[in-house]
């Protein structure tokens, strides 16, 4: 596969492996300055990431020690895990929306010990067996034993300020706020004639917001220091439309590859996110956790097939679209029921 991707007007992909992940690479796009070349996203911190991501620039007439800045689309680490390297490489600016920065701060102050037993405490809370927690419980112990030093992201040094656009000398790119994936996950619409004349409004940095073939992960804002019931699913879909309205002329993804049509796209996925909640209600006949209703949803694979931390991700899933009907008025809580358990109304 091709490691480069030149997209014309100044804008090229590099592919960047992330480790033992079925999604394979993320695309990290690089975009041409006039102060400097500029990456959105920067890959997997791992050794042969890193590798990739400088092969790529060396492939694109540049080095690292050039990178001008660094604009993060969301926290997660496979989207900005070498920042902090490519800065100490080259001293680039990293941006963020404040909500993801809030994020990273938190991961870098909190104790390790006190993120497992939280989740702890929310899977056991979920309906999850006790089997299961145990799982994570070792974790924690397994965790603590090595003496590692607790995970630390690079903070960011510059806001991403939503509908603002970015300080990039001769380019004119706007943050669009898409939270669902992420709190504060952005999309970056490059306000430019298309290179290629395809009709539509510029192109779209859309991370993992509006990718061609898959759907990213809608679960829960995990923070243990709010108890505030948040709505991702309904933020996701929200900033769906948002982005279909904006019909840009390519959409150039975090991952799998840039495609057209972005309206319908989002239309594929409104509907897909329909049929599941329908689903889920037909579930909800009779009351069930978040754990039995995960177990019943549909996945890539049956759910015995499933690892550990998929399951958890799974339970997530299924508890954000679970408040999403709560919120549209179509389910309910059951009064009294310890774990939580949901019936639709």
């Amino acid at each position: 596969m091709t490691q480069v991707t030149d997209h014309g007007g100044g804008v090229r992909s590099i592919r960047v492996p992330i480790p033992d992940n079925p999604l394979g690479t993320t695309l990290v796009h690089l975009v041409d300055t006039d102060l400097g070349p500029v990456l959105i996203d920067t890959g997997w911190d791992d050794p042969a990431s890193w590798d990739a991501l400088a092969a790529g620039l060396t492939a694109c007439g540049v080095s690292v020690a050039e990178v001008h800045g660094v604009v993060i689309t969301h926290h997660h680490p496979d989207h900005h895990g070498l920042s902090g390297k490519v800065r100490e490489a080259s001293g680039a600016w990293i941006a963020m929306h404040a909500l993801d920065t809030a994020i990273v701060r938190r991961t870098r102050e909190n104790r390790p010990d006190r993120w497992f037993s939280y989740m702890a405490d929310k899977l056991a809370s979920s309906g999850a067996p006790e089997e299961h927690v145990a799982l994570l419980r070792a974790a924690r112990t397994a965790r603590l034993s090595t003496g590692l030093p607790p995970f630390a992201p690079a903070l960011p040094d510059r806001e991403i300020v939503p509908g603002e656009l970015l300080d990039l000398a001769g380019r004119r790119l706007r943050a669009i706020w898409t939270p669902g994936h992420t709190p504060g996950h952005v999309c970056l619409h490059l306000e430019e004639t298309h290179p290629a004349a395809l009709p539509g409004n510029g192109r779209l940095f859309s991370g993992d917001h509006l990718l061609p073939k898959i759907t990213p992960h809608i679960g829960l804002y995990e923070d243990p220091d709010d108890a505030t019931v948040a709505d991702p699913l309904g933020d996701y879909l929200d900033a769906l439309e948002r982005v279909g309205r904006l019909n840009p002329a390519e959409v150039l993804p975090a991952h799998q590859h840039a495609f057209t049509d972005a309206p319908g796209r989002v239309r594929e996925l409104l509907a897909h996110h329909e049929d599941r909640l329908t689903g889920l209600l037909a579930l909800l006949s009779t009351p069930l956790t978040s754990w039995q209703l995960a177990e019943r949803m549909e996945w890539n694979r049956p759910w015995d097939q499933i690892p550990f931390t998929s399951r958890n991700i799974a339970v997530s899933e299924a508890e954000a679209h679970v408040r999403r009907l709560v919120k549209l008025g179509r389910a309910e809580a059951v009064t009294g029921s310890d774990p939580v358990t949901y019936v639709a109304l």
